[in-house]
């Protein structure tokens, strides 16, 4: 699950409703949480920020998860120093990004992603999400660097496209994961052989996403299409607008933080906010 990050009405950290958050979803059946996410407005932080997010989820979650930091960057050098960092403070793994805005190149993304592998032990987990990026890693590029470097571990596959799933599973060397970075996808994806979801929906129905990952991971249709069917339009509405608009609008309706972004996030607008209330209201969320 990609954890959101809560502002007080002042802009800063609301460090103790981040503490609530942690407790809430590992007592509700999360199996992992990524910091310093897309969902977590990281493009928005500070690096000061991020190394505080990083460790105090460390503290939090104390071993009971694992804990997943998100440090990618356009740069490949300042990526090598997020990593470094999030490696010192104690994290499990680390999520790393397509490079973003540059562009590259297949060739420089397969040295991209080779710099970061060579210069830390830690496990990576790739990430393609080229609707943000604007550039997509290609198969042949994450299967070409999951042979060739052992700390490169698994892949949020984030493109929307059911197909690259089935090409990721059928060539991917044993033990590589492969988890959708898509709601909408995950279960289907589950049913081909994926492993699971880093997820965004789960921040405000944790346990019956784990639910849901479970079936479809051991192809129950029956109980899978029960659950899918029942949070399909949620599912939909955290989506409307840009991530994480939708679902921390959501999280400051049940109470768990302030509905307070960091610009260019806004609040969401008025139509869209009626809806996703309704839905919420219509799943006793709220």
């Amino acid at each position: 699950m990609a954890i959101v990050t809560p502002f007080k009405e002042n802009g800063e950290i609301d460090a103790e409703a981040y503490d609530q958050l942690i407790d809430w979803h590992i007592e509700n059946g999360t199996d992992g949480i990524v910091v310093c996410g897309t969902t977590g407005e990281t493009p928005s932080l500070t690096g000061d920020e991020d190394a505080f997010l990083i460790e105090r989820t460390v503290k939090r979650v104390n071993g009971r998860v694992p804990v997943i930091a998100g440090t990618g960057s356009n740069s490949t050098q300042e990526c090598i120093k997020y990593t470094k960092k999030a490696a010192s403070i104690g994290v499990d793994a680390v999520l790393v990004v397509g490079p973003y805005y540059n562009k590259p190149t297949e060739k420089g993304m397969f040295m991209h992603f080779s710099a970061v592998a060579e210069a830390v032990d830690i496990p990576i987990v790739l990430y393609n999400v080229p609707s943000r990026t604007g550039s997509k890693i290609p198969v042949s590029t994450t299967i070409k660097l999951a042979n060739t470097y052992n700390n490169i571990v698994g892949i949020k596959e984030a493109s929307g496209d059911l197909s690259l799933f089935t090409e990721l599973i059928a060539h991917r060397p044993e033990g590589f994961k492969v988890y959708s970075g898509d709601d909408f996808l995950a279960a289907p994806a589950n049913v081909l052989g994926a492993d699971g979801c880093i997820s965004v929906i789960a921040n405000i129905i944790p346990q019956v996403f784990a639910q849901l990952m479970n079936v479809s991971i051991n192809a129950d249709v029956k109980q899978l299409n029960e659950v899918f069917y029942k949070y399909l339009k949620l599912m939909d509405l955290m989506f409307v607008e840009s991530n994480p608009i939708p679902v921390k609008t959501a999280l400051a309706a049940m109470g768990k933080v302030q509905e307070v972004f960091r610009s260019p996030m806004c609040s969401m607008e008025d139509e869209n906010k009626f809806e996703l209330i309704d839905e919420l209201k219509k799943l006793k969320l709220i």
